[in-house]
């Protein structure tokens, strides 16, 4: 249906929220003076343009500006077909051209505000593109030809720059602190292989054995790694080749996802470390107990709002060395488990969380506290979702035109994602439970296996034989 389309379209942050339908629309059909040809609209709909008509209707003139629904859906949706730094350059010419029309004193007062304007939500929205120094190049080219003209647009061109700049030494940062975790995490683990025996490893309850601080420290984790993702990296995840692009893929290097994998990552990590924690003890009595307590700390995050922690905590608990467990699981109240696997139940694609997620999203919105703003979705079943609509439909028509229907439809899915990572975490850090759970060693699947069949012997032929090929390794 146009009017789900169109009734609440993305937007290029900061200005997220509602639309007006009826602004959008008149918005959408002003086509430029001179008609670009090339746009085809549906009832004020523009469903499908080719490359050469979007890009233009991309730039803005005396009297247009593009609708910022259109820019963001655009800019993140045009790299399948041409790189970021080609599309920008592209911009500039013809910001260049526009800039020579008429009469100068006018036009410069007319278009550049505008230009800036058109340069300043790209370089919020999709910094990482200006990584590239191509982009740069051309950046730093039509922002020294808007300033050269003006004072005003000299402050706001080092604005803009500065922003960027800040934006992408953050990202750095992050980047470099995400390595040192990770190679921390590295070394806990080489340290316990060399010595087992030394098993008084922490454990978490020893750490913090209050399940609301655990969940609150599993969201400042969750929100963190999530705000580092670029919009973009959800397109360049499924780039595939360009059928009109002879054999130059529009973004074949592989970097271009890395915060996706890294947040993936950290989903498989927490599920291991779930599993590791319920087989390391000994004691029955002990591994049912940390059991209870990671089904509280997974009700936390459900009343949070953290889902992807969620899934990963009962991901943990259905791996086979944890769920064959029969003697300790029968000390564990699982009452509470049980209405949280139900609504993380995967039948009929995921209803009850799609139902639950849908009453966290439109919590947030009404929400007055950053607390009742928080909404981390399941990551991988997002990821699923864009996958199978990116799948579903082609990006070109047959007649060459790019289907821009799909790309409003991507862009929504995606500026809703846009706006859940831009929460800021309302709980106080905890450093120490912070390092437990990023850094502190998990057994592998093998390792894990082993740790079961040791607390409870194994039952049939089949554990039988693959315990003692563990123990043999």
């Amino acid at each position: 249906g146009h009017e789900s389309a169109s009734d609440n379209m993305p937007q290029t942050p900061p200005f997220t929220g509602q639309l007006n339908t009826g602004s959008y629309n008149k918005n959408l059909y002003q086509t430029k003076e001179e008609g670009y040809p090339g746009l085809y609209y549906h009832d004020n709909h523009l469903v499908s343009g080719s490359l050469e008509a979007l890009i233009h209707h991309l730039v803005p003139t005396m009297d247009y500006y593009p609708d910022r629904t259109y820019i963001f859906t655009f800019l993140l949706s045009s790299r399948l077909f041409i790189h970021p730094y080609e599309l920008m350059s592209k911009v500039c010419h013809l910001c260049m051209e526009q800039q020579r029309l008429g009469d100068p004193q006018m036009r410069v007062r007319k278009i550049a505000p505008k230009i800036l304007q058109l340069l300043t939500e790209w370089t919020e929205t999709f910094p990482y593109d200006f990584r590239d120094e191509r982009m740069m190049r051309s950046l730093k080219e039509l922002t020294h030809r808007l300033a050269s003209g003006d004072e005003v647009y000299r402050k706001a061109v080092s604005q803009m720059s500065q922003g960027l700049i800040r934006r992408l030494t953050v990202l750095s940062q992050y980047e470099e602190a995400l390595v040192k975790i990770n190679a921390t995490a590295a070394e806990r683990l080489t340290a316990l292989k060399a010595k087992p025996q030394a098993s008084i490893q922490r454990d978490m309850l020893s750490i913090c054995n209050d399940p609301f601080t655990v969940a609150q420290q599993l969201t400042h984790i969750e929100l963190e790694r999530l705000s580092y993702i670029g919009p973009e990296e959800f397109v360049q995840a499924f780039v595939q080749k360009d059928p009109l692009d002879n054999d130059k893929r529009c973004f074949s290097d592989h970097k271009k996802a890395s915060n996706l994998e890294a947040y993936v990552e950290w989903f498989n990590r927490l599920s291991y470390l779930v599993a590791t924690e319920i087989c390391m003890p000994v004691k029955k009595k002990h591994r049912a107990r940390v059991i209870e307590f990671f089904i509280d700390v997974a009700r936390e995050c459900f009343n949070i709002g953290n889902f992807n922690s969620l899934m990963a905590i009962i991901s943990g608990m259905n791996m086979s060395p944890v769920s064959r467990l029969k003697k300790t699981w029968s000390k564990v109240k699982t009452a509470k488990f049980d209405i949280l696997e139900h609504q993380m139940d995967p039948s009929s694609n995921f209803y009850n969380y799609r139902t639950a997620l849908r009453g966290a999203t439109q919590r947030s919105i009404t929400a007055n506290s950053s607390r009742e703003k928080i909404v981390i979705p399941f990551f991988s079943l997002l990821i699923k979702d864009i996958y199978f609509l990116n799948e579903g439909c082609a990006n070109r028509l047959p007649n060459g035109h790019i289907n821009f229907e799909k790309f409003w439809e991507l862009a929504k899915q995606v500026s809703e994602f846009m706006t859940w990572k831009k929460v800021e975490c309302p709980f106080e850090k905890d450093r120490k439970i912070l390092q437990y759970l990023l850094t502190a060693p998990v057994f592998t699947e093998d390792a894990l296996y082993l740790a079961s069949y040791e607390s409870e012997g194994p039952e049939n032929n089949m554990e039988k034989d693959r315990w003692k090929s563990l123990r043999c390794v």
